[in-house]
């Protein structure tokens, strides 16, 4: 299970989820979608939220497994 702290690193940039979406090329829905788990995105999306956020893609997300 891919866990995530997008929403966190987000917040500290002090930038709401349509601002981080026009940044990275996606909608606000799938920014969404993305805080709450309900979406993993491609590793080019999270590339590119990582380097928005000035974050690695391993500080936002977590692989967790499953017990």
């Amino acid at each position: 299970m891919v866990k995530n702290r997008l929403k966190v690193f987000r917040v500290m940039k002090d930038l709401t989820q349509e601002e981080l979406a026009e940044l990275v090329g996606v909608s606000r829905q799938t920014i969404i979608a993305i805080e709450k788990g309900k979406y993993n995105p491609s590793v080019y999306l999270a590339i590119k939220l990582a380097r928005v956020l000035d974050t690695t893609v391993e500080e936002i997300f977590t692989i967790e497994e499953e017990k």
